[in-house]
């Protein structure tokens, strides 16, 4: 009966002495390290939050690629204070994370180009953007997608992959537009008298800017008339404004000056049926 009280109290000790204290320090590491990544969390949003340089979505992902560091480095100190081997640990993450990467190569393909479209700002959000055949308005940008508002108040989620991997057009990035419109005014008409009338009108329109100034030029010549490009910049936000009323000013101009806008016409002569020889008429021919 000795020998087994020993025996327990030995186990005991070496229980104490080595297990327990492995316990003890390894759950010490794990609630300090805890409130280390606590701190360092608030520490690095409120610093990426205040930089000018980052918007909201390049801070989320480095505060939430830090954490990510930081746990993993977290569990590799608290496995190593239990006294196990960390090169399993690390063998068993890299199998996992090659695992994960096969299988989502796609979704981390888009990842990547999430990371690149946060930090090179090819766009951000309210511009107005073209991707491929599809245009709208930036809603959000995230790490996998971006999401876009069409005119038509349509939601169009476009992979991050494809954002980058399409032409990319940002119609929002200059504060300026240029707005150019083809107009037919006939041969006949003075062109010059013309030109001058229909600039006129475009600098007196509240939203061409001076500067760059507004110009009328003779773009070509047209089967049935003379092609005038109007040329007017304006600001970005009013593009559609400048392009819908330059229109209406132009053909308004151009209707009450009397100067009619060509088209293209078919002129079809028959031929007089008595003119035709009779044997024409009568399908047979003479011998």
């Amino acid at each position: 009966m000795e020998q087994i009280l020993q025996t327990l109290k030995d186990i005991g000790n070496d229980f104490v002495q080595n297990t327990g204290l492995a316990i003890v320090r390894a759950v010490a590491f794990l609630v300090l390290g805890l409130i280390v990544i606590r701190i360092v969390q608030i520490i690095a949003r409120s610093a990426a939050l205040k930089s000018r340089k980052l918007d909201k979505s390049a801070s989320t992902f480095i505060v939430s690629l830090i954490t990510v560091v930081l746990y993993v480095a977290l569990t590799i100190v608290v496995v190593s204070s239990l006294g196990l081997s960390t090169a399993g640990i690390v063998a068993a993450f890299s199998a996992v994370a090659l695992a994960i990467a096969l299988a989502l190569k796609d979704s981390l393909a888009s990842l990547a180009n999430g990371v690149i479209i946060i930090f090179t700002k090819p766009f951000k959000k309210g511009d107005y953007i073209s991707i491929g055949n599809m245009e709208g308005l930036v809603q959000d940008i995230r790490l996998f997608n971006t999401k876009i508002l069409t005119y038509s108040n349509e939601t169009i989620i476009v992979p991050n992959s494809e954002v980058l991997g399409s032409k990319l057009v940002n119609y929002s990035d200059m504060p300026l537009r240029r707005v150019v419109i083809e107009v037919g005014i006939p041969y006949s008409a003075d062109a010059d008298a013309v030109k001058a009338l229909l600039l006129k009108e475009v600098k007196a329109y509240e939203n061409t800017v001076e500067t760059p100034e507004p110009s009328v030029v003779l773009a070509d010549f047209g089967e049935s008339a003379l092609k005038l490009s109007v040329r007017a910049w304006g600001k970005t936000e009013k593009y559609w404004d400048l392009y819908f009323d330059l229109r209406d000013i132009i053909y308004q101009t151009l209707n009450e000056h009397n100067i009619r806008i060509p088209f293209n016409q078919l002129d079809v002569h028959l031929p007089d049926a008595r003119t035709e020889a009779p044997d024409d008429r009568e399908g047979g021919t003479r011998a």
